[in-house]
């Protein structure tokens, strides 16, 4: 557990459950008095030290997506019917809810239908519509090469008959609004969970009691006799949530406006943070949730949105096609990557452009942005992005632009989803459909489930012991969202089998059309034998694939060609990431045992199983490691973060003193523009040596997505 010091000052529930409470979003509302700032100010910052205001909520969810805020409102709605009072917290990262928000997105609505009724009755219900932007009118699917757009058939599961075409940012807004404003969730954002908080003794018995075996099984089809007992194994369970400490230099000394974070003490703690979740990662080691399952493997996304017609979507010269779907496969990638992209034509003369790349990509030269800024140079985008001849042609601009990595493991890697104290729900475990290119609603149904599963245990908590959501895992296996996943389980790791890449396509276009998923076979994403060594954040599976500089030559990109393409600077302004300079870099030089070492003090005790003490030797000092990661990278894969990164965080430079603060490698150090992250995730994912870990930074901070 995270040591705290024993006297810490409560904030009294008239004031949590006040409108006092309620500040502007984008500002932390909690504040210490001037006296208590002053105690910490120009002390060298220790997290395992802070004395911290303590809150008791019955439940507490990270992350104010669609997943997080549906079972917020599920929670509330059961409240209503049983007549339980139930107090719910949502803690959101971003400066408002949805600025950190970015998906495709068409939306399939089913899992918005079960939690709130039919659209045509939210106007009514809730006091506005759903920003449900453009019904999807028609789907299709384009082989492209350099110079053509060949139509090809696509899955059945792709077809978009009753969708919308929307902006996820906007939705999530909506929905942040009806669970406050009707349902009475508190939501706060600009406060990030640093941490999870853990009892003092092992009060728990492990997630696994009554599930080991049957989760391979029955669930992820993967073998499961090799795995440890868990029968009789006692734990500590999570009891709550705590949020970042803000004010501290870049130097680690607490400034003058140093404000500890808070501890949220909660019954139940549902952690839904989107993919590769920073909270969630210490929650799946630490409980070994994937014993049973494959390790996570990630795609990664880039997006931008045009203004291709005026606002009222007159389109003279016919390049805006209000409602089309349009998924791509072929340029720009190469016939060894997976990948494709996608051309969504929203409402109000907005187009939505993508492009998504398998995050196992082997050349580390790879620059997935010059990637997607070549596509545009297709003829077929060109003709979208880039005025007609005729007199009447509207001059399109790009308004928008983000990254994010996206889940790809599907069934196989959804791990045991609860853990004593609470669950994980939405992307943190893994939901999206490969095939449908969707998630949305599986995040939201999950959520919805996970909601369920709180309220549950809430009404049967006993006193003292910890909530049991296991009757949310239960829930999943019989839900939709299971057999959803179910039937489409093998496309995307064909594409990883002796098949290759085109083998991958066909068997995926057979299994689609024809066998439906009814087969008695699960390809694996992993083989017999080194599964284990992938189930956790470090090593990940998409990291292992990347092949040294060595076997690879640089790849030729085309000239920028503006406003059609542009440089990575200027992309990265219209997401309007801010960062304080003053703080400590989020994006550590560290392993994920290493920054859970600094963070809790204990770090064998606090990630479980999964990093016992022969590991401990992997533990190095900051500089030995920071130095270390810069020989690996810069020697055998010629700075691949320098290129991947979407948002020019990573630097490989020259180093004017070498050696000075044995930190450098060769004439080269690293350089961190942590300022411009716009929290993709790719680092962590990607990096080979697997020794960059994200955290959160100050609250509020990183991009401003409005439309994405």
């Amino acid at each position: 557990m995270l040591r705290c010091r024993n006297t810490l000052r409560t904030l009294p529930k008239t004031l949590t459950n006040s409108s006092v409470f309620r500040r502007p979003r984008g500002t932390r509302r909690i504040h210490f008095s001037r006296p208590l700032r002053e105690e910490y100010a120009g002390e060298k910052y220790d997290p395992k030290s802070v004395e911290r205001v303590e809150d008791d909520v019955d439940v507490c969810i990270v992350g104010a997506g669609p997943a997080g805020l549906s079972a917020a409102i599920r929670i509330k709605q059961l409240e209503r019917e049983k007549g339980r009072e139930v107090r719910v917290v949502v803690l959101e990262k971003g400066g408002e809810v949805g600025s950190h928000i970015l998906s495709g997105c068409v939306l399939e609505p089913r899992a918005l239908e079960e939690l709130l009724g039919a659209p045509s009755t939210y106007e009514e219900q809730y006091g506005s519509a759903a920003p449900l932007g453009q019904p999807a009118t028609s789907s299709k699917m384009l082989f492209l090469t350099e110079q053509q757009a060949i139509p090809i058939p696509h899955p059945p599961q792709m077809s978009n008959n009753g969708n919308h075409i929307i902006s996820l940012s906007a939705f999530t807004r909506w929905l942040a609004s009806v669970a406050e404003e009707h349902y009475g969730v508190e939501i706060y954002p600009g406060f990030a969970g640093a941490g999870l908080l853990f009892s003092e003794q092992e009060d728990a018995d492990d997630p696994w009691s009554g599930w080991e075996g049957k989760w391979g099984k029955e669930v992820t089809k993967i073998g499961f006799s090799s795995t440890p007992s868990a029968s009789g194994k006692k734990v500590k369970s999570v009891r709550g949530v705590i949020t970042n400490d803000v004010g501290i230099s870049r130097s680690g000394y607490m400034k003058d406006n140093f404000e500890p974070g808070m501890i949220f003490r909660s019954k139940v703690t549902l952690l839904a943070e989107g993919a590769h979740g920073s909270l969630s990662k210490i929650a799946l080691s630490k409980y070994d949730l994937r014993r049973e399952s494959e390790g996570p493997t990630y795609g990664f996304g880039m997006k931008e949105v045009w203004r291709v017609a005026p606002e009222d979507g007159t389109s003279p010269d016919g390049r805006y096609k209000p409602g089309e779907v349009i998924h791509t496969l072929g340029f720009p990638l190469d016939t060894q990557t997976y990948g494709g992209g996608w051309v969504y034509h929203m409402d109000k003369g907005l187009v939505s452009i993508g492009l998504v790349i398998g995050a196992d990509w082997k050349n580390p030269h790879r620059i997935p942005y010059r990637d997607f800024q070549k596509m545009k140079h297709h003829p077929y985008l060109r003709k979208v992005l880039t005025p007609s001849s005729s007199p009447d042609t509207f001059t399109p601009s790009r308004i928008a632009y983000g990254a994010r990595v996206l889940v790809e493991g599907g069934l196989q890697s959804v791990p045991l989803l609860h853990f004593p104290g609470g669950a994980i729900i939405g992307d943190s475990a893994g939901f999206v459909n490969i095939a449908k290119i969707k998630g949305v609603h599986n995040s939201m149904k999950t959520g919805m489930l996970g909601g369920e599963g709180a309220f549950n245990a809430l009404e049967n908590e006993e006193e003292s012991k910890p909530a049991d959501l296991s009757s949310y895992t239960q829930a999943f296996t019989k839900s939709w969202v299971y057999d959803d996943l179910h039937e489409v389980r093998n496309m995307r790791p064909a594409f990883n089998t002796s098949l290759g890449i085109w083998g991958g396509a066909l068997y995926s276009g057979f299994d689609s059309l024809f066998l439906k998923g009814k087969t008695p076979w699960t390809f694996r994403h992993t083989k017999d034998g080194e599964r284990e060594k992938y189930l956790y954040a470090t090593p990940s599976m998409d990291s292992k694939h990347t092949e040294s500089s060595k076997q690879h030559k640089p790849i030729d990109y085309p000239p920028f060609e503006p406003p059609l393409s542009t440089d990575l600077m200027t992309s990265v302004s219209l997401t309007g990431t801010n960062h304080e300079e003053d703080q400590p870099v989020h994006l550590r030089v560290a392993t994920l045992k290493e920054y859970v070492k600094e963070w809790y003090g204990d770090e064998a005790t606090v990630l479980g199983a999964a990093s016992g003490s022969e590991e401990m030797k992997d533990i190095k000092d900051p500089k030995e490691r920071r130095r270390d990661h810069v020989q690996k990278n810069v020697e055998e894969f010629a700075g691949l973060l320098g290129r991947a990164c979407p948002a020019g965080v990573y630097e490989y430079v020259d180093d004017g003193v070498p050696d000075k603060n044995g930190e450098g490698w060769n004439g080269k150090k690293l350089v961190i523009n942590s300022q411009n992250c716009i929290h993709c995730k790719l680092c962590d994912v990607k990096v080979p040596t697997q020794d960059i870990t994200w955290t959160v930074p100050e609250g509020g901070g990183g991009p401003k997505y409005t439309v994405t």
